[in-house]
């Protein structure tokens, strides 16, 4: 296992926040293997397929802010890694349109969470995917009450998908 792998890895999981926060579909299910697993979610997600429709079924109408971050990770041997991420999930969606996890009160507009995602990774065809994805809760703060966040779209620049690829040379502000 060489560095270049390690990064390959970290950067798997970078684009699983952001295609995941920028509803990016296509994009997010091609961070997966063909027979991912998956456990922890509030919703079905059998398969890397059902994964992708749960996740976004599950996020319409939702703004969300996903980090990963402080990842330990760790070789399994040639063709597969193993890790765990602290994670912190943000999602808003409008005032009483929706419960979480059967739960049920007044007002309630989204949540904050805390916790870590296990994960094993594994290489296929030259490229590493995630074969395993445990969401691990540790603390959930159902949000309720007054909320004002600055939220107006045109106060923030808006993600560049390009960024990295260096198809952009301006700021485009």
């Amino acid at each position: 296992m060489c560095n270049a792998d390690f990064d390959e890895v970290r950067n798997l999981k970078i684009n699983y926040f952001r295609h995941l926060d920028a509803k990016r579909w296509t994009e997010l299910r091609g961070v997966f293997h063909n027979e991912a697993q998956f456990a922890g979610f509030p919703f079905d997600a059998g398969d890397a397929d059902a994964f992708v429709d749960g996740v976004s079924r599950f996020l319409d109408g939702v703004d969300s802010a996903h980090q990963g971050f402080m990842p330990q990770i760790a070789s399994m041997g040639d063709d597969s890694m193993r890790a765990v991420w602290s994670m912190h999930d943000y999602l808003v969606w409008p005032r009483d349109s929706r419960e979480y996890r059967g739960a049920k009160v007044p007002g309630l507009y989204g949540i904050r969470g805390y916790g870590h995602y296990e994960e094993e990774y594994r290489r296929v065809e030259g490229r590493w995917r995630i074969s395993i994805m445990r969401l691990v809760r540790t603390r959930i703060e159902l949000l309720t009450g007054d909320s004002s966040p600055l939220h107006r779209q045109d106060y923030f620049l808006a993600a560049d998908p390009g960024w990295m690829s260096c198809r952009r040379s301006d700021l485009g502000g």
